[in-house]
């Protein structure tokens, strides 16, 4: 698909006429009309605010002519897994779990590798080999090629030894000690909780990454316990398989 052919789409998705576009970039209503009628491509800025008002891509606006992938753990990348900026803007250079608000959450690639290697794995793809997959592709990604550039000399690191500090201080009986957190994405962990007021609620944002891990209840059982923290507040519950029946155990803030 051509930039003029995604424009309208997108345009016609959002509901905007040429005009109510126009005045969102910056830019007169012909400037719309041309490019939809395919005689000029926005610039690099316009690009840019149209990725913000549209919630995509710069590379889905010009017709998606490669496929991105995370530059850290190499994950293909949709328009709904990158990652965003602390002022929300895309970096289309990484997934939502490896770089959140201008954080990257991973600094040690074995540690990337385990968690990775767990989703990875299938009835056509052993272990060992996504294992050996991730030791090879990694490496040759530009997050781990300019490391010593990049990384953030072990700050973040600090901060969550300080969160599974702080959560195995709270000893929640039952719950196994929590020996590492990694990034989730709240759209795929939001659980809805049952107040004793008989409301439903959830707590966290789809769009944002926390720490967390699921943890197998000491009492045995199907149902393991969760854990979500952020520098905000730290949450703990229990649920079933696939998050079913989930139960508030803890919403504490920090």
């Amino acid at each position: 698909m051509d930039t003029k052919d995604v424009i309208v789409e997108l345009r016609t998705k959002s509901g905007y006429s040429q005009e109510e576009l126009a005045e969102k970039v910056f830019v007169t209503r012909q400037a719309v009309s041309r490019w939809e009628n395919g005689e000029t491509v926005p610039n690099t800025d316009t690009l840019k605010l149209l990725s913000d008002v549209f919630d995509v891509s710069i590379n889905t606006l010009l017709g998606a002519p490669r496929q991105s992938i995370c530059q850290c753990c190499g994950m293909p990348l949709e328009d709904d897994l990158i990652s965003r900026e602390k002022d929300g803007t895309p970096n289309e250079a990484y997934c939502k779990w490896c770089y959140a608000d201008g954080t990257y959450t991973y600094s040690n690639m074995d540690e990337l590798i385990d968690v990775c290697v767990e989703h990875m794995v299938n009835d056509e793809f052993s272990e060992e080999q996504a294992r050996a997959y991730m030791k090879d592709t990694l490496p040759k990604l530009d997050y781990w090629k300019r490391y010593e550039e990049l990384s953030d000399d072990g700050e973040f690191e600090k901060f969550k030894k300080k969160l599974v500090d702080e959560i195995n201080d709270l000893h929640i009986e039952g719950m196994p000690k929590v020996e590492k957190l990694n990034a989730l994405v709240g759209k795929y962990v939001n659980l809805a909780y049952r107040l004793p007021n008989d409301m439903n609620i959830r707590f966290l944002d789809d769009q944002t990454t926390y720490l967390g891990n699921q943890l197998e209840s000491e009492f045995g059982g199907d149902r393991c316990f969760g854990v979500l923290a952020n520098a905000e507040f730290i949450l703990v519950s229990t649920y079933g398989p696939e998050g079913e029946n989930p139960e508030l155990v803890m919403y504490r803030k920090r």
